[in-house]
């Protein structure tokens, strides 16, 4: 049976990681994969999250099962984070899920039970595993407008205008909360309450990949476009990671939220997405669980974890800047970079410039152009601003 297997395309961006681990040249250089770097280029783990290591290692009495949902603790304290204090949380069905895209599937596969005949939505360009995902549920998927012609800003006119002329009652609309992956690019305030109320117009469901909270304004700012839609729409899904902003990338921590008009609904759709997640991987991780519980919970520790993620946020910032003023300094005008937000960037170089940077300077981003900004350093910024320079000459 397994003679019949054939070799499987690699994955887009995991692919080009493998190839860097490969590459022997000395001084190569790695911004295709969304991980957070510091200064000195390592991904590291933040005190408060060794911290809490600490407390739940001294205090930790079991192995045992979570529930399918995962634990209580965890679940209060991420609904307070994402939704904010004020929510009704009684709304709110919400699930620990093995990181977003966990989150993601699980959603899907909880609402392919009620749309069946539903379309998923999806930016054009998006993350490369959401329509896989959103297919593997069994759902069509479609593509609305997202990048101007010059891949520098948002084509938000063809957006609205392509959902408003083909999307359907009880289609999916997959939005970005905040930081777009790959593009960086954001709808502001005024847009995305149109967005809002053009999906309501159309009875669309708004489903929300909120992979970097904390990233592009904060933590607070950074779900405001929450909110918008939760003003126009009595139904909404939120899949949120904690990969990025408390660096817990192997340990798989998200969240499914399915939010209903009344807390009525709540206990059934709670119940769809047990079933989804117990036919998939059963229940949660634990380890990855108590540590954002732990942080949440423990003032102390929150305080210490909000000020990480502003200091990540800031370093983030300061590459952005740094790398539009070494490519100033070389003629080329890549302001339009400081618009975009969050760990990726858009540069508008095309699939040849990033396999020549790739080939002859050993510099890896992906064939979109796009680079992880946080993957830059104080150290590395001439050689990439030399190289992309170079490479716009071809």
């Amino acid at each position: 049976m397994f003679e019949h297997f054939s070799l499987a395309p690699p994955d887009a961006i995991l692919g080009l990681n493998s190839a860097f681990e490969k590459d022997p040249r000395v001084g190569k250089l790695n911004l295709t994969v969304g991980v957070y770097k510091d200064e000195a280029g390592r991904t590291p783990i933040l005190e408060s999250v060794k911290l809490a290591e600490a407390k739940i290692f001294q205090e930790q009495k079991s192995k045992g099962y979570l529930p399918i949902e995962g634990g209580k603790d965890y679940i209060d304290q991420v609904n307070r984070l994402v939704l904010g204090e004020g929510f009704e949380f009684g709304r709110v069905a919400t699930a620990h899920t093995p990181g977003g895209t966990g989150a993601l599937r699980a959603g899907a596969d909880t609402l392919a039970s009620v749309a069946p005949h539903g379309r998923f939505w999806i930016s054009n360009p998006t993350w490369a595993n959401h329509a896989a995902v959103f297919q593997a549920a069994g759902f069509e998927t479609q593509s609305y407008c997202y990048l101007n012609a010059a891949k520098t800003g948002l084509d938000f006119e063809g957006m609205l205008s392509q959902i408003q002329q083909a999307g359907q009652a009880g289609d999916i609309v997959c939005l970005h909360a905040c930081c777009h992956n790959p593009t960086g690019i954001d709808p502001s305030v005024q847009e995305w309450k149109q967005i809002a109320e053009l999906l309501a117009k159309k009875r669309m469901l708004p489903f929300l990949d909120f992979a970097y909270q904390g990233f592009g304004d904060g933590l607070v700012e950074d779900s405001k476009p929450l909110s918008i839609l939760m003003e126009h729409h009595p139904e909404l899904v939120v899949c949120a990671s904690f990969s990025k902003n408390f660096g817990l990338y192997s340990e798989r921590v998200g969240a499914l939220m399915m939010i209903s008009e009344s807390a009525k609904s709540t206990e059934s759709v709670l119940s769809q997405i047990r079933l989804a997640i117990r036919c998939n991987y059963s229940n949660p991780p634990r380890h990855g669980e108590a540590i954002v519980a732990k942080v949440l919970s423990d003032p102390e520790l929150s305080v210490r974890w909000r000020s990480e993620v502003d200091q990540m946020r800031s370093r983030i910032h300061s590459m952005r800047s740094a790398l539009i003023q070494g490519m100033e300094s070389r003629g080329k005008d890549f302001g339009f970079l400081a618009a975009q937000k969050g760990m990726f960037s858009y540069t508008g170089l095309n699939p040849m410039q990033a396999d020549w940077l790739k080939k002859e300077k050993g510099i890896y981003i992906v064939g979109t152009g796009r680079i992880n900004v946080a993957g830059l350093t104080s150290a590395s910024m001439d050689i990439v601003c030399d190289g992309i320079a170079e490479a716009c000459a071809i």
